[in-house]
C-alpha cells in the first residue's frame, strides 16, 4: 500500500564523524520537516535554502558541546544533513571513489572488434575539474582495452592496440547542451573501408533513442582494440594520469555494450527496476554485476542537502522532554556570511606559479613600501610612489603612480637556476616619453650582471653589462606598442639557448591589441635574478605600475587573462573558475561556451562575484538539492522549455486551494536602463500599449529602474535593456503560489520530485471565473512540508512563463512576426467562421498556404486560421472558433493579433 495510506518514507541523514547516519527515528512527529528553496515571488536573487525540524535529544546525541554526548566531537556547526524520499525508479549511485563501483568479470563475448557503448546517466556533464569515467575494460598497463570518460564538456574514448599506454589512442567530441539526465552513445569503427577508422558520438533522451548524431570523424589508418582480460566496469579507475581518471559522480540508470555497431547486446546492466540495496545481479545478456564499497542501488530522491546552523537545546519544565529545534541552511548561507573580498585576479593567480619574488603594489594610500606575499621576500623599497592612485587595471586593486624622482629597489632571494627566468610587471603609460627614461633595471648572477631597459622618444634600448661594466647585450627596437591608453605588461626574460648562448627577450603585451617584442641571442649564461634596482627617470612621471614578479622560468602565461580580470569569459566559465579556485562545487546546466560574456572580475566577496555573474547572464544561481553545491541555470535554458508538470484544476485534488491570481503593478517596469559596469548605458522604453509609460488610460505611467551589470562590451546593454523591458511589461496576472497536496494527489509525486527551480508548469482547465488556460508558470522556488505520518504539501513560488517563449526560425507557431495593425473590417457573431480583416498599418497577412495554420486572438478569443485570401486589404480569413473555450461576438474595429507573436531572444 502506498502513500498516503502508508506514511511518507522520509529518510533523514546526518554526517556524523564523516559518515552519513540515519537519524529518521529521532525526528519528532509533532513537528513536520519544512524545506524552503529558491526565491519567493520573483525576488531578485535566490535565498539560501532552509530546513527546520525537531530532534529528540533525551540521550544527548545532538548536544555538540556536551562531552557526555555520544556524538561529542563528531558534530558541530555546519554539520551536513540531507533528506530524501523514495522515487519511482532505482539507479546506481556513484560518488567518484574508485573503491565504490560495479563490475562484471571478463567474458569471451566481450572480445569486440568495433565498439558501440551506451549509457543513460545523470551527472555533471561540464565539470572542468572532474575526469569522470563511464565504462570500460581498462586494467593495469599492459592489460588496457578501452575506456570511455567525460571531461570538461567532452566525451572521450580511449583505447589501446596492444594493451599498453604506449599504444593508446583517443577520440573525443564536444558535448551539446544536455538535460541533466540523458543518454550518450560512442561508436568506433576500427576499419571504415577507406583505410581509416571512424569515431562518432550520439545523444538521446533515453537509451531507447532515437539517437541524434553529435559529431563524427574519420581518421587515416585503421586501428584495433586490444582484447583486455580486465573486468568490464562502470567507472574504471586510472590514477597514473593527471588529473586522475575516476568513476563518474552521479547516477547510472542503465548501460549497454554491443557486440558490434548496432549489433547484439553483450552487457546491459539496467538499474531502474532493481530492488534498492541489491548488491549483485545478472543482466539480460547474462553478465553478473557485483557492487563494491559503498556504491549502491537506490531509489532515494533528495529534497535537500544543507548544513546545520543552529543546535539550541530545549526542554520542558519537567526536564523529561529534551529536544533540539534544528535550523539547517544551504551552502549559500555560509558563502554569504563572509564579507571579505577576494583578492584581485592578478594577486590570486601570480602566487600560484611559484614566483621567487612578487610585489603586487596594491597597498593603501599611506603606504611607504610594497610588501610581498611570497615567504622570505623583503618588501620593495620605493621612492616617489603614490599608492592607491589608479583602480583602472582590470585585474588589480588600486595601484600606484610614480613621480619624476621615483625609484624601486628589491632583493630577490637565492634560488636554484632552471636555465631561464622572467621579470614582469603591469604598467600604464599614456604617452611616449619626451626624453630617455629607465623603465626597468635588474641584476643577475649571469654573464649579463646588469640588464636595463630604456625608453627613448624613438626606440627601446635593451642593454646588458658584464661584471666589468662592459656592454655585451645591445638591441634596439621601435617603441611600437610601448605606450597608450590601455594597461600593458612588460616581460624581460632570458632562456638558455644551448651551446653557451642565451636568448634575451623584451616584450609588451596588451590584453586586446596583442604584443610587441625585441629579441637577441648572445654568448652568455642566464644565471638567476638577484635584485631590482630601477630609477625611472623624470620622463616617466605619472606612469602607473604594479604586480612586479620574478619567476624562475620563462612562464609567459602567468599573467594571461588575469591581467584583464578575465574579461570576456562566459558566465559559466567564470563560475567554474571561481568554484575551482575557492573549492566550492558549482554544477552547470550548460556547456561553458554558452552564456553571456562578462566583464572584468574585480575584488569582491565570492558570493557577490557569483551573483553578479548570474545577473549579467540573466540566468539563475541556486543550490543543488542532491549535493552541497551551487547550480547555475543559464538564461538560454529558460527559453521554450517543455512543460515539466501539468496540473488539471478540474481533476480532484491536483490543485489545492487557494489558487489566487494577483493583478497588480508589483513587477511592472516600462522604462529600463542597463549600464555596463564602468561602461556605457542603454535605455529601453515601452512607448505605447496597456503597460506603456503613457499616462492612464492609454498606459500606466512611468515605472522605471536602472541596473548596473558586469557585462563585457558596450554592445550588450542594449539587448539586455530591451529583454528586461519585455519581461517587465508582460501583461498577465501573476500566480505567486500554487499549492499541491500530494496526499490528495499522490499520482503527481514522480513529476513533483523531478521539478526544480526554473522549470515550467501549466494549470489546465482553470475555473470559468479565471481567464482561459492554460496558466503557464515558471517555478522560482517552493516550500515543502513533510509531516508525520500522512501529510506532504508543496507550495510552488511562481512567475509567468510566457515571457520565455521566444521565436524559433521557420516555426509556424513561434516564427511569425505580429501585425503592425489589423482590425475586423466588420463585426462577427459568436459562430461566424469567415472574417474580413483590414490591415491598417504595415504589411498584409501572408496568403501562402505553408504559413498556416496559426492562431490569432480577438477580444480574448483564440481562433485558428485555416485559410487566408486576398491581395489587398481587407482580406478574407477562415478560422476555427473558440480554440481557448471563449465564445463571444466581436465588433467592427476590434484588434486582430497573433496569439503567439515572435519574440526575439536576448
Amino acid at each position: 500500500m502506498a502513500f498516503p495510506q502508508t506514511p511518507v518514507d522520509l529518510l533523514a541523514e546526518m554526517q556524523i564523524g564523516g559518515t552519513w547516519t540515519d537519524i529518521t527515528s529521532d525526528l519528532y512527529a509533532r513537528s513536520p520537516l519544512t524545506i524552503e528553496r529558491g526565491r519567493p515571488d520573483e525576488a531578485a536573487r535566490v535565498d539560501p535554502a532552509r530546513a527546520s525540524f525537531l530532534l529528540n535529544n533525551r540521550g544527548n546525541k545532538y548536544s555538540p558541546r556536551n562531552p557526555r554526548s555520544a556524538n561529542y566531537g563528531l558534530i558541530g556547526r555546519n554539520t551536513p544533513v540531507r533528506f530524501s524520499v523514495p522515487g519511482t525508479e532505482s539507479y546506481l549511485a556513484l560518488d567518484g571513489n574508485p573503491a565504490n563501483t560495479i563490475a562484471t568479470p571478463d567474458h569471451a563475448s566481450l572480445a569486440i572488434t568495433d565498439l558501440d557503448v551506451r549509457a543513460e546517466l545523470t551527472m555533471d556533464w561540464y565539470s572542468t575539474t572532474l575526469n569522470q569515467t563511464v565504462a570500460g575494460q581498462w586494467g593495469a598497463d599492459g592489460n588496457r582495452g578501452w575506456s570511455w570518460r567525460i571531461r570538461n564538456g567532452y566525451s572521450i574514448l580511449n583505447w589501446t592496440t596492444a594493451g599498453t599506454t604506449a599504444s593508446a589512442l583517443f577520440f573525443e567530441a564536444q558535448l551539446p547542451q544536455l538535460p541533466r539526465r540523458a543518454a550518450l552513445r560512442m561508436t568506433l569503427d576500427v576499419n571504415n573501408g577507406s583505410s581509416g577508422f571512424t569515431g562518432a558520438l550520439y545523444w538521446a533522451d533515453t537509451l531507447a533513442g532515437p539517437w541524434n548524431l553529435v559529431f563524427t570523424a574519420a581518421v587515416g589508418g585503421t586501428t584495433s582494440i586490444f582484447n583486455s582480460t580486465a573486468t568490464l566496469e562502470i567507472g574504471p579507475d586510472q590514477a597514473d594520469v593527471t588529473p586522475p581518471r575516476r568513476p563518474l559522480t552521479g547516477r547510472v540508470h542503465r548501460a549497454e555494450l554491443l557486440a558490434s555497431i548496432g549489433g547484439a547486446s553483450i552487457a546491459s546492466p539496467d538499474f531502474r527496476a532493481k530492488t534498492p540495496g541489491t548488491s549483485s545481479f545478472a543482466d539480460a545478456a547474462g553478465r553478473t554485476w557485483t557492487l563494491t564499497g559503498t556504491a549502491a542501488i537506490t531509489n532515494r530522491e533528495y529534497r535537500l542537502h544543507a548544513e546545520v546552523s543552529s543546535w539550541p537545546s530545549r526542554w520542558d519544565v519537567s526536564g523529561q522532554d529534551v529536544y533540539v529545534p534544528v535550523e539547517a541552511s544551504g551552502v549559500l548561507r555560509r558563502l554569504g556570511a563572509g564579507t571579505k573580498a577576494l583578492a584581485s585576479t592578478l594577486r590570486r593567480r601570480i602566487p600560484s606559479y611559484s614566483p621567487v619574488a612578487y610585489w603586487p603594489m596594491e597597498e593603501g594610500r599611506d603606504a611607504a613600501q610594497a610588501y610581498s606575499p611570497v615567504a622570505g621576500v623583503q618588501p620593495l623599497s620605493v621612492v616617489g610612489f603614490d599608492f592607491a592612485s589608479d583602480d583602472t587595471c582590470p585585474g588589480s586593486s588600486s595601484l600606484p603612480k610614480i613621480d619624476s624622482a621615483a625609484s624601486m629597489t628589491g632583493t630577490v632571494p637565492t634560488y636554484t637556476s632552471t636555465g631561464s627566468w622572467i621579470v614582469s610587471f603591469q604598467y600604464l603609460l599614456g604617452s611616449y616619453p619626451g626624453s630617455s627614461a629607465r623603465i626597468l633595471e635588474i641584476t643577475t648572477t649571469g654573464t649579463c650582471q646588469r640588464i636595463t631597459l630604456t625608453l627613448t622618444p624613438s626606440v627601446v634600448e635593451l642593454r646588458g653589462y658584464n661584471s666589468a661594466g662592459t656592454e655585451i647585450l645591445n638591441e634596439d627596437a621601435a617603441t611600437t606598442g610601448v605606450a597608450g591608453s590601455e594597461w600593458r605588461r612588460l616581460d624581460l626574460s632570458a632562456v638558455d639557448a644551448g651551446s653557451g648562448t642565451v636568448h634575451f627577450h623584451a616584450g609588451w603585451t596588451t590584453p586586446i591589441a596583442g604584443g610587441y617584442a625585441m629579441d637577441d641571442t648572445i654568448t652568455a649564461t642566464p644565471g638567476i635574478v638577484t635584485g631590482i634596482a630601477t630609477a625611472f627617470g623624470a620622463a616617466l612621471a605619472d606612469m602607473r605600475i604594479g604586480h612586479l614578479a620574478v619567476l624562475p622560468s620563462d612562464a609567459t602565461d602567468v599573467y594571461a587573462n588575469a591581467d584583464s580580470g578575465y574579461a570576456g569569459e562566459t558566465a559559466s566559465t567564470r563560475m567554474l573558475r571561481l568554484a575551482r579556485e575557492e573549492s566550492v562545487p558549482v554544477h552547470l546546466d550548460q556547456p561553458t561556451y554558452m552564456g553571456a560574456q562578462v566583464g572584468a572580475q574585480r575584488p569582491s566577496p565570492l558570493l557577490t562575484l557569483l551573483a553578479e555573474t548570474a545577473d549579467a547572464d540573466g540566468g539563475v544561481l541556486y543550490e543543488d538539492r542532491s549535493d552541497l553545491a551551487l547550480r547555475h541555470r543559464w538564461r538560454g535554458s529558460l527559453y521554450n522549455r517543455a512543460v515539466a508538470l501539468t496540473l488539471d484544476y478540474s481533476a480532484a485534488g491536483e490543485v489545492a486551494p487557494p489558487l489566487e491570481p494577483v493583478d497588480d503593478d508589483q513587477h511592472v517596469r516600462n522604462d529600463r536602463t542597463v549600464t555596463r559596469t564602468n561602461g556605457s548605458s542603454s535605455r529601453a522604453v515601452l512607448a505605447s500599449g496597456a503597460l506603456s509609460v503613457q499616462a492612464p488610460p492609454a498606459g500606466v505611467g512611468i515605472y522605471d529602474d536602472s541596473r548596473d551589470l558586469n557585462l563585457y562590451s558596450d554592445s550588450q546593454p542594449e539587448g539586455m535593456a530591451w529583454w528586461l523591458l519585455h519581461v517587465g511589461t508582460w501583461d498577465e496576472a501573476r500566480y505567486p503560489s500554487v499549492h499541491i497536496d500530494l496526499a490528495a494527489a499522490p499520482h503527481l509525486i514522480p513529476a513533483v520530485l523531478a521539478l526544480d527551480i526554473g522549470d515550467r508548469i501549466q494549470i489546465i482547465n482553470p475555473p470559468s471565473w479565471l481567464p482561459p488556460g492554460p496558466i503557464d508558470l515558471t517555478v522560482e522556488g517552493y516550500t515543502e512540508t513533510i509531516g508525520h505520518p500522512n501529510s506532504w504539501d508543496v507550495v510552488l513560488n511562481c512567475s509567468p512563463a510566457g515571457p520565455w517563449t521566444v521565436a524559433v526560425l521557420d516555426s509556424t507557431s513561434l516564427g511569425r512576426l505580429d501585425t503592425s495593425g489589423s482590425t475586423l473590417a466588420s463585426g462577427i457573431s459568436s459562430s461566424a467562421t469567415s472574417l474580413s480583416v483590414a490591415t491598417t498599418t504595415g504589411a498584409l497577412w501572408s496568403t501562402v498556404s505553408g504559413h498556416r495554420p496559426f492562431n490569432i486572438v480577438i477580444g480574448g478569443e483564440v481562433m485558428t486560421v485555416t485559410n487566408l485570401t486576398g491581395a489587398s486589404s481587407p482580406q478574407t480569413v477562415t478560422v476555427t472558433r473558440s480554440v481557448n473555450g471563449v465564445v463571444k461576438s466581436h465588433s467592427s474595429g476590434a484588434p486582430v493579433r497573433l496569439a503567439q507573436a515572435a519574440i526575439l531572444a536576448l
